[in-house]
């Protein structure tokens, strides 16, 4: 495993983090000779870094990721996320509610970074939180450095999406140690500028926003959503960005993949490896789901990252929107 500075933490991570959402389900669905062997392999093999959320399995997550670390002598890094309702009021007191809530189920007394799950956008709604409800007094960002005073978290951070302009704003202002990006072969917005032709909502200027702010990134959805392994036609896969749907990235996703060859791994390995290769990223999530998936993702570490050449091909694939023909 190859480790890598989580931006101004200094916290030194692997570059692989285990995902303990929805996305794989290992945690949540699994039965408990499986989790454990899957944490232990990790481990093991490197990995020191475990993402939960309050929202992935109503808690049955981070109740799961609490008891399995407590059987463990190694205190790997653990980040979670909380949600709150913007048309609640006090949103401070809502995520100092959630943080120990989090805490409760994960058995610990803090976690090294507490996350805002919420996206941003210039328009409120259910779940959608403004710039000014983050940034500004009785905001997001005073609610977690109130949790990072009081020793909960460590370091602070948020899932940048929405809407990009007002992710980098946040982004901008440096009260945030941590991003979760969306990033992988399909939708590569985040680091790059993307070709007139290319189509899906474009999350331009996020790893710019981290670099000068020294924002540490976490890659999310690096295997869309369980779209580039494959297997699984049937397989629910919820969007996190605007413009697209299950379908589309499905096409793009086998794309991608048959352009790129079958020279790098499984599918899987080469989706991870195309992430790795952003020197951005310090630690890129996948969604565990087996116990086979951490030694493929561990393989796929010591693999490098993808090539050059086979990220020329895929540049010239965001010419054509994908269109291989």
């Amino acid at each position: 495993m190859k480790y890598r500075t989580f931006g101004k933490t200094g916290m030194e991570v692997s570059e692989v983090g285990f995902g303990c959402g929805r996305t794989g389900g290992l945690l949540i669905d699994g039965n408990d000779e499986d989790r454990r062997a899957a944490i232990r392999k990790a481990l093991d093999g490197g990995i020191n870094w475990f993402d939960t959320a309050e929202a992935y399995g109503d808690g049955k997550s981070e109740e799961a990721l609490g008891w399995l670390l407590q059987e463990v002598e190694e205190t790997p890094h653990v980040s979670t996320k909380v949600t709150v309702d913007p048309g609640a009021g006090d949103l401070p007191g809502q995520i100092k509610s959630h943080c120990e809530a989090s805490l409760k189920r994960l058995r610990r007394d803090w976690v090294d970074i507490l996350q805002i799950h919420n996206r941003i956008d210039p328009g409120a709604g259910p779940k959608t939180l403004t710039v000014e409800q983050v940034l500004g007094p009785g905001g997001i960002a005073e609610g977690l450095e109130k949790m990072k005073q009081e020793g909960k978290a460590r370091f602070m951070g948020l899932t940048a999406l929405g809407d990009a302009p007002s992710l980098c704003r946040v982004i901008e202002s440096g009260r945030f140690d941590s991003v979760q990006m969306f990033y992988n072969m399909v939708n590569p917005s985040a680091v790059r500028a993307m070709p007139p032709a290319w189509t899906g909502q474009n999350l331009d200027g996020i790893a710019e926003a981290c670099r000068a702010a020294g924002t540490g990134i976490l890659a999310i959805r690096v295997l869309v959503g369980g779209l580039i392994p494959g297997g699984d036609p049937g397989r629910r896969v919820s969007m996190m960005t605007k413009e697209t749907d299950k379908e589309t990235e499905e096409v793009k996703a086998d794309a991608a993949l048959a352009t790129v060859g079958d020279g790098y791994g499984t599918r899987a390995q080469t989706g991870l490896r195309f992430a790795l290769a952003c020197p951005d990223i310090s630690v890129a999530l996948v969604g565990i789901g087996a116990t086979g998936h951490v030694d493929e993702a561990i393989e796929a570490s010591g693999m490098g990252p993808l090539p050059h050449e086979a990220i020329r091909r895929l540049e010239r694939l965001y010419q054509t929107d994908f269109q291989t023909g």
